[in-house]
């Protein structure tokens, strides 16, 4: 077969077309793959029923927080043993109405009821003794007493002579010397009816002053034996209050000392609640605040009365007084929900509160952005919070739709398509 001679200037066209060919092909992978590079990840779908979505408002909202905690009596006393003793009987148990002299339970202690035995003696004796002494001196006293008017009887007798002397002198029928001996005699009895006086009213003080002393020694005797009597006394436990029996921590034949724990005894007419706020919480809870305590069979309105310096596993207890009647079935020990009113908030924008987004703070919410479904993620500056709304102050607009719910399974994405 002869050889096919090939032009040299179509062979050149040729392999410039191919060439042209390859560098096309070429420009246009590479187009492709930047235009591929540049396109943003196709936008995962979120299920709507599944998501919780709002609607930012504008308005008015009441900040509040919310709690568990329990119904606890106000007036709860432990009633504590002041001597030594031995359980003899318990009375009453748990559960059980008592009144002021309800007695609980009854010690015995030998020791003590012999020790108020002496002291009531004790008593009665320095009574006696106080009684004997009161006789005593008032016998000396009236001896004393007639003493003086004896003396005053014999002063006026003396003094009625003088005059008489004085009188006959005159006259001339008794000597000047036997006029002389009249007056100084009375004159004498005179100053001795004067210093009887005196030492008669020295004698009434002194009477007084050891009557005083024996009254002291009685005063004492008293205190002991009403000392004795009270110990005496104790060892029959009454509460001293009504109330109910909550606790009787102790058996017959236990032996217990003085301080220790006999019962406890609570009023359950007056009750409050002992709410656990978490401490991120519990910043802005003031006494005084108002505040709802949810029974599960009632509300009942209350105000804030103590609350916990600092917080103990992460909440601030906080007390809340109760001001309306109890509703029915509420007991000590109930579980409650309680909610405290902090504030309102006037003409702001709100939202309700995200499951990832606390106050004062920056979250990425997604906004639904579209008919069809689209949410973009946007940044949004959270203010003060409540229990089911939070402030917000930049990012959203009124009329604005975002979910609520937690969306870190989508960190990775800006958009979502929501249907």
């Amino acid at each position: 077969m002869p050889d096919i001679v090939r032009d040299p200037a179509i062979l050149k066209r040729k392999r410039l077309r191919q060439a042209g060919y390859a560098t096309v092909g070429a420009i246009i992978v590479v187009a492709v793959s930047i235009a591929l590079a540049r396109m943003e990840p196709a936008a995962p779908t979120v299920e709507q029923a599944t998501v919780l979505i709002d609607t930012v408002k504008k308005g008015s909202i009441v900040r509040q927080v919310r709690g568990l905690g329990t119904l606890v009596p106000e007036d709860t006393r432990w009633l504590p043993s002041t001597t030594d003793g031995r359980v003899e009987r318990i009375l009453l148990r748990p559960g059980a109405a008592v009144g002021p002299n309800s007695v609980i339970l009854e010690l015995s202690n030998p020791q003590v009821e012999q020790e108020a035995l002496n002291a009531k003696l004790a008593l009665q004796s320095a009574q006696a003794a106080l009684e004997n002494l009161k006789v005593q001196l008032e016998s000396e006293y009236l001896k004393d007493q007639a003493g003086a008017a004896a003396l005053d009887a014999e002063f006026q007798q003396a003094r009625m002579q003088a005059e008489a002397d004085e009188e006959l002198a005159k006259e001339q029928l008794v000597s000047e010397i036997t006029r002389k001996q009249s007056q100084l005699k009375a004159t004498t009895l005179q100053k001795r009816v004067k210093i009887e006086n005196e030492r008669l009213a020295t004698a009434r003080q002194s009477i007084d002053a050891r009557l005083r002393v024996q009254q002291a020694a009685v005063d004492q005797a008293q205190a002991v034996a009403g000392l004795q009597a009270s110990r005496l006394a104790a060892l029959r436990v009454t509460p001293g209050f009504s109330g109910v029996l909550q606790q009787v921590p102790v058996e017959v034949g236990a032996r217990v000392g003085p301080g220790a724990n006999l019962a406890r005894v609570a009023d359950p007419m007056r009750l409050k609640a002992e709410l656990k706020i978490a401490e991120t919480q519990a910043k802005d809870i003031e006494i005084g605040q108002s505040a709802e305590i949810d029974t599960r069979g009632g509300i009942m309105a209350g105000k804030v009365s103590r609350k916990d310096p600092a917080a103990a596993n992460g909440t601030v207890t906080v007390d809340v007084t109760l001001t309306d009647e109890l509703v029915r079935g509420a007991v000590p020990d109930m579980s409650v929900d309680g909610t405290i009113q902090l504030e309102r908030l006037e003409n702001i924008l709100y939202v309700g509160r995200p499951s990832l987004g606390q106050e004062q703070s920056t979250v990425g919410l997604f906004k639904v952005t579209s008919p069809s479904g689209d949410a973009t993620r946007v940044q949004v500056a959270l203010g003060k919070s409540s229990v089911n709304a939070i402030e917000v102050k930049s990012g959203l607009n009124e009329g604005d739709r975002v979910v609520l719910s937690d969306m870190s399974a989508w960190d990775a994405f800006e958009r979502v398509r929501l249907r």
